[in-house]
């Protein structure tokens, strides 16, 4: 316990353990505190799909990070260009201009770079032709900004970031949870960590803070979310309490960003309150809405649920859900959509219900049966002529009624019909601390707190109302990296200091 590290990195999961590799690069002792036991590492980054969204500028830009797509593979590719420009746009355009403008330039400008050093480090990724392509004339046309995934989702990601970690002798410790950090002459100077029932304080150069959002403290969401969220199903770990907000507030640090938002989606009714490591993955999501109806339990829609891609709404009708009686809807499709419906509908962890008539499917689940017929009337009739294609805006959409559906409107007549019940689950809370672009944690005056820093979802202020599918992945690493560095820089600083008295 005598041993002072250079970085002690609270946290596990794809942020703490990017910022862990990049400062150890730079030749600095590293240390990773894991709250969780070793199976189940990882934190929300564990649960993930493994999409990922960073700019680029066609399949050859693609390629340098999947260097096994070959030539003839790469021929039958179409891959339109998603520049930092167009990420910048989206992530604006769903936060409505909230998105603190330094942070999201940094992001996106960072990101290519990132998903290459990423690479370097033993990350492999592949092309998520499932739900970001489709075939026509013998071409994989992807779409949506959003062509790659990390090979073998979120338990891949974390496997090799784990792997990295033990080759460059980064130290891990398990059930380790950080409480608090020490000041001295405004450094931090030392952390406190719980561990096998002891308090222990660590001297430490610097502590970076990677450790999660407060989504499993229903506390937190209570009071800062609202009451009702304390209904909401953990989708991930149900280890990011809230730790590092709590540990960076308390050593002068300004909170930043939607305190009261959060990144939410539409789940299987009968998912688990909590991520269940047994079964990895985001395996009880539900996001083919685009191509049906969400209807409550007084048998009324309730979103446009053609109102965009998936990617750009699916975080915040989550929250929608919630507000519906009994925090709960029905996803409604017919046998003309089901086909197209992504894998998760497959599963045998997918509650559904199935009729021949919508009379019958009506009586099969907890709704009100009138309101919901007439409700799929009214919609059929408001139906308008136009083609249908699910992998772009097609404006095929409906007229005269409220919420309208924008995109993807087929009536909804053709049996065998399809009832899938979703409620809320919480990824994580937008609220985090105010940081610089160099991932320096700041005090209200935009002062460093001189040696912390942070990464992932504790960097508050890009995230609004609403979020770009697969940004927080990108997120993290951006902000795992930078945070390294800057940590590194910083030590270096110090120990010349101290070198030099």
């Amino acid at each position: 316990m005598s041993v002072k590290y250079d970085v002690v990195v609270a946290g596990a999961g794809n942020a703490a353990l990017c910022a862990a590799i990049s400062a150890r690069e730079t030749g600095l002792s590293v240390l990773v505190l894991e709250k969780a036991p070793k199976h189940k590492r990882g934190g929300n980054s564990y649960f993930t799909d493994g999409a990922i969204r960073f700019a680029y500028h066609g399949i050859d830009d693609i390629r340098k990070i999947i260097p096994e797509i070959t030539d003839e593979e790469a021929a039958k590719i179409n891959m339109p260009s998603y520049q930092a420009d167009d990420y910048y746009n989206d992530l604006m355009r769903v936060n409505n201009n909230k998105s603190n403008p330094s942070l999201a330039r940094q992001l996106v400008s960072k990101s290519f770079e990132t998903i290459a050093w990423m690479h370097s480090h033993g990350i492999s990724f592949e092309l998520n032709y499932k739900n970001q392509s489709f075939k026509k004339d013998g071409k994989f046309h992807f779409w949506g900004g959003l062509p790659v995934k990390t090979h073998n989702i979120g338990m891949g990601l974390i496997k090799s970031l784990n792997k990295r970690a033990e080759e460059l002798g980064i130290d891990i410790w398990y059930e380790a949870r950080a409480l608090d950090v020490k000041k001295e002459n405004d450094r931090i100077t030392a952390i406190e960590v719980e561990k096998e029932n002891q308090i222990i304080t660590l001297p430490v150069h610097s502590v970076i803070l990677a450790c999660g959002g407060f989504e499993a403290n229903k506390e937190m969401r209570a009071k800062h979310i609202g009451p009702e969220w304390e209904a909401a199903i953990v989708r991930g770990t149900e280890y990011n309490t809230g730790d590092g907000l709590q540990i960076a507030l308390k050593a002068g640090a300004a909170r930043h960003g939607d305190w009261s938002g959060c990144h939410s989606i539409g789940t299987d009714y009968n998912a688990p309150k909590v991520g269940d490591f047994s079964k990895p993955g985001d395996i009880y999501k539900k996001h083919s809405y685009p191509l049906g109806l969400l209807i409550n339990r007084d048998g009324e829609r309730f979103v446009d649920e053609g109102a965009d891609f998936r990617n750009y709404t699916y975080a915040k009708y989550g929250r929608e859900i919630l507000k519906q009686p009994g925090a709960m809807a029905f996803q409604v499709y017919d046998q003309q959509v089901r086909p197209l419906l992504r894998e998760e509908y497959d599963l045998e962890e997918a509650t559904a219900y199935q009729a021949d008539s919508i009379e019958e499917l009506a009586e099969m689940i907890d709704v009100n049966q009138e309101a919901f017929l007439k409700t799929i009337t009214e919609y059929n009739h408001a139906v308008q002529d136009g083609s249908f294609h699910p992998n772009e805006k097609d404006g095929k959409g409906t007229q005269g009624i409220h919420p309208p559906k924008s995109n993807w409107a087929l009536k909804l007549d053709q049996p065998p019909y399809y009832a899938f019940p979703v409620t809320c689950g919480i990824t994580f809370s937008f609220g985090g601390l105010l940081a610089s672009v160099d991932a320096e944690v700041l005090t209200a005056d935009a002062t460093p707190i001189h040696g912390l820093f942070a990464a992932g979802e504790l960097i508050g202020g890009l995230f609004y109302d609403n979020y770009p599918g697969g940004s927080g992945l990108m997120s993290g690493a951006v902000f795992g990296k930078l945070a390294g560095k800057s940590a590194s820089r910083y030590v270096k600083t110090v120990k010349t200091e101290e070198a030099s008295l």
